[in-house]
């Protein structure tokens, strides 16, 4: 009789672990079919990846810090340094501007004719300096 009752117990252990275990595969078996779902009722239309393009060129004359630090090859120190190199420009000479040329760039600290061949084709430079600019 000892045997009888040590089969049950066993039996019910093991039923105890079965049915721990089913609600863990019923959510698995959800998730499952949620995936699919979402996978299958997605756009009926590819979505095609859109380019980023610059809307126009920077001038570096009224481009704040923010934007010069995009430029490739132009960190957070080489754009403070075209800043501090303009504002100290306006302070000498107030009717020019700082950078009339892409070769006016060179004259700021760290920038070297690399630096100004690789950023050439996102600058333009206009005579004229913004009195709005908040530098």
């Amino acid at each position: 009789m000892a045997t009888n009752k040590s089969v049950q117990t066993q039996s019910w252990q093991n039923r105890g672990r079965s049915s721990a275990a089913k609600p863990f595969v019923i959510a698995i078996g959800v998730c499952v079919l949620l995936t699919v779902c979402f996978v299958f009722s997605g756009p009926s239309e590819p979505v095609l990846c859109a380019e980023v393009e610059l809307d126009s060129r920077l001038n570096p004359n009224d481009a704040p810090l923010a934007s010069l630090v995009r430029l490739p090859g132009i960190g957070i120190v080489r754009a403070a340094a075209i800043v501090a190199y303009r504002r100290h420009f306006r302070e000498e000479q107030s009717n020019r501007a700082a950078f009339e040329t892409i070769d006016d760039l060179q004259k700021v600290k760290g920038i070297g004719p690399k630096t100004v061949e690789n950023i050439s084709e996102w600058l333009k430079f206009e005579p004229r300096i913004s009195r709005f600019n908040t530098d």
